[in-house]
């Protein structure tokens, strides 16, 4: 299980190297476009395949995700990978702030609490 969290964190440090690429305006175009792809598609909570889906739901994750990131890493060229691996190990030792985490999950709470308030007044208005 150990192997898998390392794989899975290099993983991330992978798309964090090719976002800090795509935003290097050394960055060819298409490997740009291609670099913001990827890292949008690995980043993003929202998937190709639902995760839900068994094995298919995490064969995206573990095939297309890594393709990507390696496709891109061979398109840009080599200096601003450097760079872009510079940042992206000085961004992963930044401290994660668990306070702005939960106010950030209290702020998406309440807006989805209003919205089921609004909509039950709603539905209840409309029978």
């Amino acid at each position: 299980m150990s192997r898998l969290r390392s794989w899975a964190r290099a993983l991330k440090r992978q798309a964090l190297v090719v976002w800090f690429a795509a935003r290097d305006p050394r960055t060819p175009l298409f490997p740009r476009l291609l670099a913001l792809a990827v890292a949008a598609y690995a980043l993003s909570p929202i998937d190709l395949i639902p995760d839900f889906i068994p094995v298919l739901g995490y064969l995206d994750d573990v095939i297309l995700v890594p393709l990507g990131v390696w496709l891109v890493l061979r398109l840009v060229p080599e200096e601003v990978v450097a760079d872009s691996r510079a940042k992206a190990d000085a961004a992963s030792e930044r401290p994660v702030s668990r306070a702005m985490a939960v106010a950030i999950v209290a702020i998406w709470a309440i807006a989805l609490a209003a919205l089921g308030v609004w909509a039950w007044r709603m539905f209840r208005h409309a029978i």
